[in-house]
Order: C-alpha cells, then sequence, then structure tokens
C-alpha cells in the first residue's frame, strides 16, 4: 500500500488526493485495505458492492485499483536506508515526525577469519543515508496513508487471482477462513472476498506467491531480461548492548568466515538508537552443500571474537528471516500484464552492489501509481510505467547489473570473472548431493550468544491458527523420502531457519517429513531451494505469521 500512496511526487499530492483516497488497497497474506466510504458524494472514481452468488459463493467488492502489499508486522529487512524516495514522496518527512533518526556515521568493511577482521576500504557510500527499523518506517506511513482517507484492515490473505473471459486480471480473493485442518468448516467459516479492480498492482515482497504465478502465467520473465532470479537468505536478530558499546550510526558490513569460499554471504550489524543493534547474516541460496544450515552459520559467526565482544552483556529483543532478490537487472521481468503491474521486491527491484531495496522499490511503486492514475483518468496504457522507470533515476543507477560487479566480489574474486552475465543454475538445482559432502557439526548454542531455534521462533512472535489446512504443500507427498532425504541428506530440515521441517521416525522407525507450518516466518527460501521444487508456499489463513516490530 504504502508504494502506491508513496507513488505520488510532491507535485502531484494536491491534484491526486481525491482520488487517492478513494482508491483501495487489498494486500497478499496479511492485510485488507479499501477506501473508507463506498458514498457516491464522496467518490469520483466509485466503489460498489454486489455479490458473485452462481459463479463463486463470494462477496465481490468492485474498485478501481487493487493492491496488493506487505504491511508492517512481516516487514524485515537490514536497514540502511537511502531517502531519495521518501525525499520526492513527501519532502516534509524529517518535521513530519519519520522514524529516521540515526544518520550513518562510519561505514567499516572487514574480511573476516577465524579469529582476525581484517579492515578493507569500504565499497559502499552511505553519506546521507541513516539506519532504521523498516517495520517502524511502514507504520508511520500508514498513519500517512490514513490521513488520506486510507482504512487499513490487517487480516486478510489474497490467495488468488482473478481473471475474465479474455484472460485479464480484474483483482484478487482472498481466502476462505474457518476451514479445519481435515478440511472440514468450522463454527467460524466465512468465505473469501472477491476485490476487482480495474488495475491490479502487486507488491508482495521477494518471491510473492501471486507475483509468481503472474510471471509464469504471462511469460513475463522470457519477455523481459530472460534470466531467472536468484536469492538469498537473510537471517537477523536486534539486540539491545551495553551503553559503553553503542555507537550510533556505525555500519558495518563482512564477508568471509564462518563460509567456506564456494558459498556466497556476508553479514550486518547497524547501530540504531536506544542502545539497539541490528545483526544478520546473509547466505546466498546457490550454495552446492546440503548439510550447510544457514540459521546455524548466523549463530556460530556471531562467536567471532570481533563479534561477540559487542554483544556479550546484551539482550536479544527480536528475530527474524526474509529472502532478498540477488538477481540484478538480468532477472527482473517485464513488470506490466494485461490488468495491472507488478512492483517492489516481487519484480526484483533491488540494487545489489549497494544491497538496498528500499528505495527502488519506493520509486517503481510510485511509477506504477502515477501510471495507473494516467490510465484511469486519462485513458493512457500501463506500459508506460515501465518507460517511465526506465528513464528514471531508479533504473539508471539502481538496477544496473548487480552480482556480478559487486565490490564484493571484486574484494573475494579480485576481477577475475567470467565475461558473461549470465546466471548458472536456479539456486534449487545448485544443491548437490550428499554423497559429495561431509556432515557439518556445529556448534552447541551457549544461550547467551547463540540460541536453538525454538528460542529465536519465541522472539519472531510467530503465530498460525493451528486448526488450518497447512499452507506449505507438497506436489507430490513422496519425494521427501524418495528423493530428498536418500539424495541430499534432507536439507529442507536445515535450510529453513524456522525448522518448519524435520524428519522424525514413525512407529516402524522409518524417517518420514513434519511439516510444523505453524512454525513458519514466511521467509519463502523452501519455495526456492528445495531441491525438485516440490514445496508449494501458499497464504495461510487470515494474518498468520511473524510479529514484527523493531524490524
Amino acid at each position: 500500500m504504502f508504494r502506491f500512496l508513496s507513488a505520488i511526487s510532491s507535485s502531484s499530492i494536491n491534484r491526486l488526493r481525491k482520488h487517492l483516497r478513494r482508491i483501495p488497497l487489498a494486500t497478499r497474506p496479511h492485510s485488507w485495505l479499501q477506501s473508507p466510504s463506498s458514498s457516491p458524494s464522496r467518490s469520483s472514481i466509485g466503489r460498489s458492492r454486489c455479490f458473485s452468488g452462481e459463479s463463486s459463493g463470494r462477496d465481490a467488492l468492485s474498485y478501481d485499483v487493487v493492491i496488493g502489499s506487505e504491511v508492517g508486522a512481516h516487514i524485515l529487512s537490514g536497514n540502511v536506508f537511502e531517502p531519495r524516495s521518501l525525499d520526492e514522496l513527501i519532502p516534509d518527512w524529517r518535521q513530519e515526525g519519520a522514524p529516521i533518526k540515526v544518520p550513518v556515521s562510519s561505514d567499516k568493511f572487514w574480511l573476516l577469519t577465524k579469529n582476525r577482521a581484517l579492515a578493507l576500504p569500504s565499497p559502499f557510500d552511505n553519506k546521507g543515508n541513516y539506519v532504521i527499523s523498516l517495520s517502524q518506517l511502514v507504520r508511520w506511513m500508514a498513519t500517512k496513508a490514513e490521513e488520506l482517507g486510507v482504512e487499513i484492515y490487517p487480516g486478510f490473505a489474497a490467495s488468488e487471482i482473478l481473471y475474465d473471459e479474455n484472460q485479464m486480471v480484474v483483482g484478487v480473493a482472498t481466502n476462505d477462513v474457518g476451514i479445519g485442518k481435515d478440511g472440514s468448516k468450522r463454527e467460524n467459516f466465512q468465505r473469501g472476498v472477491e476485490l476487482r479492480g480495474h488495475i491490479t498492482l502487486l507488491a508482495e515482497g521477494c518471491r510473492g506467491s501471486l507475483s509468481e504465478k503472474i510471471i509464469k502465467n504471462h511469460k513475463l520473465r522470457e519477455k523481459g531480461q530472460g534470466q531467472h532470479q536468484t536469492y538469498a537468505l537473510g537471517i537477523k536478530e536486534v539486540w539491545e548492548i551495553e551503553e559503553g558499546k553503542h555507537d550510533p550510526g556505525s555500519v558495518l558490513h563482512t564477508i568471509g568466515w564462518p563460509l567456506d569460499s564456494n558459498t556466497y554471504g556476508g553479514s550486518f550489524l547497524y547501530h540504531m538508537d536506544d542502545r539497539q543493534v541490528s545483526i544478520g547474516f546473509v547466505v546466498a541460496l546457490n550454495y552446492r552443500n546440503p548439510y550447510l544450515s544457514p540459521y546455524d552459520e548466523f549463530q556460530k559467526f556471531k562467536h567471532h571474537p570481533a563479534i561477540r565482544q559487542l554483544l556479550e552483556g546484551g539482550t536479544v529483543l527480536q528475530y527474524g528471516a526474509r529472502t532478498l532478490n540477488e538477481g540484478g537487472f538480468q532477472s527482473i521481468p517485464y513488470p506490466v500484464f494485461p490488468g495491472g503491474a507488478i512492483i517492489g521486491c516481487s519484480a526484483g527491484y533491488i540494487n545489489v552492489p549497494k544491497i538496498k531495496g528500499t528505495h527502488t522499490a519506493m520509486k517503481s511503486g510510485m511509477l506504477a501509481a502515477e501510471a495507473a492514475f494516467k490510465t484511469l483518468a486519462e485513458g493512457a496504457n500501463m506500459d508506460i510505467y515501465l518507460e517511465n522507470l526506465r528513464k528514471s533515476w531508479a533504473f539508471e543507477y539502481g538496477l544496473v547489473p548487480g552480482l556480478a560487479f559487486s565490490a564484493l566480489e571484486h574484494y573475494i574474486f579480485k576481477g577475475r570473472l567470467p565475461l558473461t552475465l549470465k546466471h548458472g543454475k536456479p539456486d534449487h538445482q545448485a544443491t548437490n548431493i550428499a554423497d559429495l559432502h561431509t556432515p557439518i557439526q556445529y556448534p552447541k548454542p551457549d544461550g547467551q550468544i547463540s540460541f536453538d531455534v525454538p528460542t529465536s521462533l519465541y522472539r519472531s512472535n510467530t503465530n498460525h491458527e493451528h486448526d488450518q489446512p497447512p499452507h506449505l504443500r507438497l506436489r507430490d507427498p513422496t519425494i521427501p523420502e524418495r528423493v530428498n532425504l536418500p539424495l541430499y541428506a534432507g536439507p529442507e530440515s536445515r535450510y529453513c531457519p524456522a525448522r518448519v521441517y524435520e524428519y522424525v521416525p514413525d512407529e516402524k522407525g522409518d524417517l518420514k517429513l513434519q511439516i510444523n507450518a505453524q512454525n513458519c516466518l514466511h521467509c519463502k527460501a523452501c519455495d526456492i531451494k528445495d531441491p525438485k521444487q516440490n514445496i508449494e508456499w501458499t497464504v495461510p489463513e487470515g494474518g498468520g505469521g511473524p510479529g514484527y516490530t523493531i524490524m
């Protein structure tokens, strides 16, 4: 939502205010946003309510624009924030109380060995940027949306794309609620609602479930740059540390230990305000060793002497995880489809060398909204969204081919890079069979610096209704025991940072895959990394998932 409302440049706010307050916004698995009134006297674009009765038995609400977006509790990012888009959107954000208080004060870059930290020149330019909590910024932007008349209703999951007879997208539908784990209707059962719109904008974040269906069904990857997307998994904690160790605005990135030379990744450590430190670890999901556990690599990393001394005496406040796009320019799909467009991280708008995506995602939303307005009000075509994006600073500076020319690879490979920008295998195909590797023995968590998964999950505030159909589904239920376990040593039990997947013995002693869907952090790693692409991530009921407040 915010990227759509943010889609108004300051010079256009007065002209669009009346129209924007009438445009409802329906999100994907976490929020349903709609205009505050259906009164004709308040709406020049209009909203009507009807019943779809014979076709689906669901209520159908008709709008001009329907948007899928993430709001608040599911927002997780580093985050060193580049305010360029926000400067264009809300020039007075500093005076209006935005939770952006801590400017970057220093920028360090280390190469870690097991016991040493070697300082390198920082490849990043964070002058003028801020260390923030993105989830807090999103909540603040929600208040700005409400000032425009938008009402925000968390707890509704958009689970289905709606098409007309010509295969044009005409909106989304929320999932049914009140269905038991066995498929029966509970006493609180309610049918989902169809949200129909002239334009549908998908802003689900990385690896959005509806966005991926649109990309596949309309062959947008082939129509765009033609290459598959590549991903990384980011795992993050927010700590409260001792006062004498706190250095507001200090930014640190590291590469090297504990990852081996065949695995791409690194860490970040940002000092926020109130003695809080954001610390995280990122692992590219094209890693080969099926015994690797990104979660355990993160816990191990925190015991490096240069990191441990900062955390000792501190307390973990929150934990979370999320995948991020890493494919760069060559992985961006054509973002426009019949009836709408894909915006933000759903399309892969992230500046990989700068490891930033918030400002480019916001800019894409701003341009998409202006294109939507011109389409509705002036009879234009949504293709102007892509045309304007290509002309914008976001495309010129932020979406250049990313990972292959990043400074991180410059330091690691010293310029010995292939002369092609083509990706290798998709992440799920990169996993080797287990016989080619030795199991990794990770240290036992000490409960002070490193922690077991149940402890971390508690800090994520993750919650799902237990009595509902699992939202993590196996396309072929025989593959875990027939393929994944014997060939890959059950990698789903390790790549998931929430231990959703575990192999447990049945009554005969045979190992069977157990899915603990209630643990899910909605990171999407399983949807990406499963060797046979056998796991389908679908939306859970209502507002289930993590409950981030300071991430």
